[in-house]
């Protein structure tokens, strides 16, 4: 399907048949007023700006990065940069649904912290596989903030206007984050069959008896079989297991060269190429780095 690209939001606003916007940076709409033609059933778009979003029953699907979600009641969605989103309307859809559409220029964060700290919240890239449920209390916290966002949009644009918006999306994105967390904790079923998935690939990729090929695994290699986002992956295993994606590609890895140098007479370097490392020496300094030995220095306790 053809991919829709927005280079502004005033722009996205005549797309959706929306009114011009009170600032050319910065947007935030009642998502009720958002328009779709009758003959969309559904669209790609690339959005050269941020966008978060408030919904409540839009009678649509939405689809970014690998999977699909049903808005529900309080679930919200982070879109960056740059990211391929798709809408798809349900049949015989008579309503748009309500709630929020916040979207905000990198533009308009200029001379702020937030413009280099909004890539630290990891959500803008794993959302794009998992989207974010509220509680009715979360929700009216939310709620909050975003129509505080609404007053001072709507309010006529002084000097303090730009600094007063940022200092209530960073306020927003860090109750996010709180809830994200939550989010991770509470759906402990789901986090552990994902865990589970993790150790049997490892196992299985880990089981070989001959040279691995395409070199080293990597997290995005996990995180592909996994069907996820490296951060999404890495950031529910650090909540499950205290350590990240890579910390368990380490730990598999060394527990197989224990096992080589343990039980077989393959060289080091042998050991070492079969794992998928190019250099030896990047393979003893590791092995070293997590077990305080040398591989041979290991190999020699076992004579």
């Amino acid at each position: 399907m053809e991919i829709v690209r927005i280079r502004s939001i005033t722009e996205y606003h005549r797309f959706r048949g929306l009114p011009k916007p009170e600032h050319p940076l910065i947007s935030l709409v009642d998502y009720a007023l958002v328009q779709f033609p009758e003959d969309e059933k559904a669209v790609n778009i690339v959005m050269d700006f941020y966008s978060i979003a408030l919904k409540r029953d839009i009678g649509a699907k939405l689809h970014y990065g690998q999977q699909m979600y049903d808005f529900d009641e309080g679930l919200m969605s982070f879109i960056a940069p740059g990211q391929v989103l798709r809408l798809e309307k349900e049949p015989d859809t008579l309503h748009n649904g309500s709630g929020y559409l916040l979207q905000i220029h990198p533009d308009f964060l200029w001379n702020s912290p937030l413009a280099k700290n909004i890539k630290s919240y990891t959500f803008f890239d794993y959302s794009i596989n998992e989207a974010l449920f509220l509680s009715d209390k979360e929700e009216t916290i939310i709620v909050g903030i975003l129509e505080s966002i609404r007053q001072e949009y709507y309010t006529n644009i002084d000097k303090f206007t730009q600094d007063l918006i940022i200092a209530q999306i960073e306020l927003l994105l860090k109750y996010c984050d709180r809830y994200y967390n939550r989010q991770f904790i509470t759906r402990k079923i789901s986090s552990h069959q994902m865990l589970t998935k993790v150790e049997n690939f490892l196992n299985s990729h880990f089981s070989f008896e001959e040279q691995q090929e395409g070199g080293l695994l990597t997290v995005k290699n996990v995180a592909d079989a996994m069907n996820v986002s490296s951060d999404y992956l890495s950031s529910m295993l650090k909540q499950l297991t205290g350590k990240n994606v890579q910390e368990h590609i380490h730990q598999k890895m060394i527990e197989k060269a224990k096992e080589k140098l343990s039980t077989t007479d393959l060289s080091v370097s042998e050991i070492a190429y079969e794992l998928g490392f190019e250099h030896p020496q990047s393979f003893s300094k590791l092995f070293k780095l997590k077990t305080n030995v040398s591989p041979m220095e290991f190999r020699r306790s076992f004579n």
